[in-house]
């Protein structure tokens, strides 16, 4: 019997490989799809104007209809935004780490963000690294890791990703209850960007969705803790297996 597909998306500035923790959990149940995002990896640069939609529909071009997708950060924006426009594709969904319905004060720390990026890229890489791993015990190779696929970003199609990831929850707000698929939204009890208060908004925003927060995590709880990433998807999946 054939195993049920898997589609890892990534978050902004990152590529594929940062999923290897949490894959090496899923791969011996699941068959795993890992794309680069557009502007990200192996994918070509995001032009200037790209948008969520951009994104959402280069993916599209890798995912099987009726997979079950799991989105990171800015990957969670996409695999939102499929299961809202493309929900043929979207069997369940797992939002990992994801921001929702930013408040003013939130979106103003996310466009600060954005501008040091503008104006100091190397400066935006060392807050990133610092706001996502200081304090969690991920060992040094990962943390590294991080920085040079931060680091190897062309510098403008990074700040128009950004972008997207700054400003696209409010344009995907409204139509979140459009959102059918059994779904958890999943965030780091100390993610201080995407944020639990944030998880359980989504939670509460989709009709079948339920809030997850793994605590003494961060952002990047995909590598910190891959297996509650794995555990999550696993439920999932297997609650609705045969509904």
């Amino acid at each position: 019997m054939s195993k049920p597909t898997v589609v890892l998306l990534h978050g902004v500035g990152l590529d594929h490989t940062m999923w290897e923790p949490t894959a090496e959990v899923l791969a011996d149940r699941f068959t795993l799809v890992t794309p680069d995002l557009l502007g990200h990896g192996r994918n070509k640069p995001a032009a200037a104007g790209t948008a969520l939609e951009h994104l959402a529909l280069d993916a599209a071009a890798e995912i099987p209809p009726g997979a079950h997708v799991v989105g990171f950060s800015l990957g969670a924006l996409v695999a939102q935004y499929l299961a809202v426009h493309r929900p043929e594709l979207v069997a369940s969904l797992t939002s990992v780490s994801s921001v929702c319905r930013r408040t003013p004060a939130e979106r103003e720390k996310v466009l600060e963000r954005l501008r040091l990026a503008r104006t100091d890229f190397e400066a935006a890489v060392s807050a990133s690294l610092r706001r996502w791993y200081a304090g969690t015990g991920v060992g040094a190779e990962w943390v590294s890791r991080t920085e040079a696929t931060l680091r190897a970003n062309d510098v403008e199609s990074f700040h128009n990703c950004y972008r997207v990831f700054a400003t696209a929850d409010a344009e995907l707000g409204p139509d979140l209850h459009r959102i059918t698929a059994p779904a958890v939204a999943v965030t780091g009890g100390d993610d201080p960007g995407s944020t639990p208060e944030m998880t359980r908004r989504l939670a509460a925003a989709l009709p079948n969705c339920r809030a997850a927060i793994v605590p003494g995590t961060r952002h990047m709880l995909p590598v910190q803790r891959p297996e509650a990433v794995a555990d999550h998807v696993t439920a999932l999946i297997g609650d609705n297996a045969h509904a």
